[in-house]
């Protein structure tokens, strides 16, 4: 892992979600060698009970005493502690943190009997060997990771972070928000600093990364305070928050006058130059960077990098070549389930000709929102009504339901992108903060009506929002295991859901919208193409855009916004398709050998009632349940 505040800001966008755990093929050596109690022995239920609370107990200490290292993890929990600060970017941290995980697991493998746990309780002890083993892996490649990018950019997250999640309920609150923005200054700093180390190690990320950053940055520091332009967004809601604490009779205006003169000096004095300063380190690297792109096997340890990077991402053992190989033949079988679509639509021109049609169509109603205020609105409208339809129909499907609601947003205007992708941002665990499917529509011809609903699903019910908010809201596992993120897993049941929600009533119905649902699909399965193509085989950007072009809809510039993606996160895109296959094989198997004992909800139930998981234990848990079935349990 780069940093602390990095994976944070990762975990939490579920359309790039980073906080990954790497391979799997040490988990079952991990528990025999870990084992110590003596073979053959008999263990009795009331040693199982003991011992399994004994870990759980351990698993909620060794949990709390990590979270309280985060404050922006204790944020986005909801909790109050450390609500001024903002987590230690800085290598050092980054060493301690290695440091306690490697403690840890040594005193997990010395102190616990694994023969001795329930089997849910050995799930929650692999889980955490997984994570430590994964910490260890990453930790090689530590200087190989972009830190400043377009995609995570962590640049644009401080100002999200203090707009969106810092709770203020009193003037206290106002006085963490003021001391937050005096500590994104001071980790801004830091990650230049870092930035510049590995750039001396010939590890740089593309031209066009540059670009975007340099832009994103700026944007933040336009408008008031910084310039005489309108408020700038840190300001208008650093204001709007002063005034409502006002209103609502929480200080009086002497403090609401200390407070604005404070923060409005805090980002004159720190916020502006530290963003001033990465602004200025970007446009001083950026001359050494060819203005063509190359995967990270171009670069130093990159081929290397990359492999530990799909096995991250994955939580499988597949080689590059091996992924794109399966990608190649999933674009394949759905080109011929969109011939059939398209001719179901009353196209009769050729596939490629009716991908033509679609990108190429820009004022026809039945393909797109006008690009106007009304547009976006009726986009939002429409995207909730979507995802309150399938709202209704939940109980059919799924016996473990969210509690925590979930609402559609537009993308705050200082990291709107024209084309970017839509994503998740996860609701609080006690259910006070909804979970956003955040939608960038700057770009209305960017935002086809066919691709509504299936992102709608994806990114809210009955995908993400369901399976999040679901794993946040666990009882009966330790607390660890409700916040544990696995790409494959998690990316794996957002495209399972589009998919599933296809067996729900009055979804897909229009053609177009089901040829939305395919491009969907091919979208994840032309990353599988696209991605090792890129960092196993050499491609150049310009293949890897023309590529997806030829096999999807998509316009040119959502291409070149998806390469631009894969070549500065490498091996993330794998993981939905990968993911994807692996819960539709168990699901199938689970049909297969239950039969007429099959159930869907009970199905569902097992694959998100654990949390997320590597896909290797995901099976081992689907598997026992099917056991258990078979066996009237």
């Amino acid at each position: 892992m780069r940093n602390q505040l990095i994976a944070l800001a990762v975990a939490v966008a579920v359309a790039g979600c980073n906080n990954d755990k790497n391979q799997t093929e040490t988990l079952d050596a991990t528990t025999s060698q870990t084992a110590v109690s003596a073979e053959n022995a008999p263990v009795t239920q009331s040693q199982i009970e003991a011992e399994t609370e004994r870990l759980n107990a351990w698993f909620e200490n060794k949990y709390e005493e990590e979270l309280l290292n985060s404050p922006i993890q204790l944020t986005f929990l909801g909790r109050d502690e450390r609500q001024g600060e903002i987590d230690d970017v800085s290598e050092a941290a980054q060493d301690e943190a290695l440091a306690r995980s490697r403690a840890n697991l040594i005193e997990l493998k010395r102190d616990f009997d694994y023969n001795k746990l329930s089997e849910d309780a050995k799930i929650s002890y692999d889980i955490w060997v997984y994570q430590a083993e994964q910490a260890e892996k990453s930790n090689e490649f530590r200087n190989n990771a972009y830190i400043f990018e377009q995609m995570r950019a962590i640049h644009s997250f401080f100002p999200q972070l203090l707009i969106a999640f810092h709770k203020v309920e009193d003037g206290e609150d106002m006085d963490n928000y003021l001391s937050r923005i005096s500590g994104s200054a001071t980790a801004i700093n830091e990650l230049v600093k870092q930035s510049k180390k590995i750039a001396k190690n010939g590890v740089r990320p593309p031209y066009f990364s540059f670009e975007s950053v340099i832009k994103q940055a700026s944007d933040i520091i336009s408008g008031a305070p910084f310039d005489s332009n309108e408020d700038s967004a840190i300001w208008a809601d650093a204001k709007k928050k002063i005034a409502q604490l006002v209103e609502e009779e929480k200080i009086d205006s002497q403090k609401a006058q200390q407070l604005t003169d404070d923060i409005k000096a805090a980002l004159l004095n720190e916020w502006m130059p530290a963003y001033q300063n990465l602004i200025a380190w970007q446009k001083e690297d950026q001359v050494n960077v060819s203005p063509s792109a190359q995967g990270v096997s171009q670069l130093p340890q990159g081929t290397a990098y990359y492999n530990e990077r799909l096995a991250n991402h994955t939580t499988t053992n597949l080689t590059a070549e091996e992924i794109h190989e399966i990608g190649l033949a999933e674009v394949a079988r759905l080109r011929k389930d969109m011939e059939s679509v398209k001719e179901a639509f009353g196209f009769s021109g050729s596939l490629p000709e009716f991908f033509s049609f679609l990108r190429d169509t820009k004022d026809d109603e039945r393909l797109y929102y006008p690009n106007t205020d009304e547009g976006r609105q009726a986009y939002i409208d429409d995207a909730t009504a979507a995802i309150d339809g399938i709202r209704a129909v939940l109980p059919d499907y799924f016996g473990i339901m969210p509690k925590a609601d979930m609402v559609v947003k537009r993308v705050e205007s200082f990291r709107e992108q024209d084309g970017a992708a839509q994503h998740y941002y996860p609701s609080s665990p006690d259910g006070s903060r909804p979970g956003i499917y955040y939608a960038h529509l700057s770009d209305m011809t960017a935002m086809p009506k066919r691709e509504l609903e299936v992102i709608a699903y994806h990114e809210g019910l009955p995908g993400h929002h369901m399976q999040i908010a679901i794993q946040q809201e666990l009882e009966g596992i330790p607390t660890f295991r409700t916040q544990a993120s696995f790409t494959a897993y998690s990316e794996g049941w957002g495209l399972y859901s589009e998919w599933l929600a296809k067996e729900m009533p009055n979804t897909y119905v229009d053609p177009l919208s089901e040829f939305g649902r395919l491009g969907s699909e091919i979208w994840r399965a032309i990353r599988l193409v696209v991605d090792t193509g890129l960092h196993a085989k050499g491609w150049t950007e310009q293949q890897a855009v023309d590529y997806f072009i030829a096999n999807s809809a998509v316009t040119k510039e959502q291409a070149s916004s998806e390469i631009r993606r894969y070549l500065v996160l490498p091996g993330q895109a794998t993981s939905y398709k990968i993911g994807m296959i692996k819960i539709q094989e168990l699901r199938k198997n689970a049909e297969k050998v239950l039969q007429d004992k099959f159930d869907i909800k009970g199905f569902h139930d097992v694959v998100l009632g654990g949390g997320a998981m590597p896909m290797s234990l995901l099976e081992r848990r689907v598997n026992k349940w099917v056991e258990e079935i078979q066996a009237g349990a």
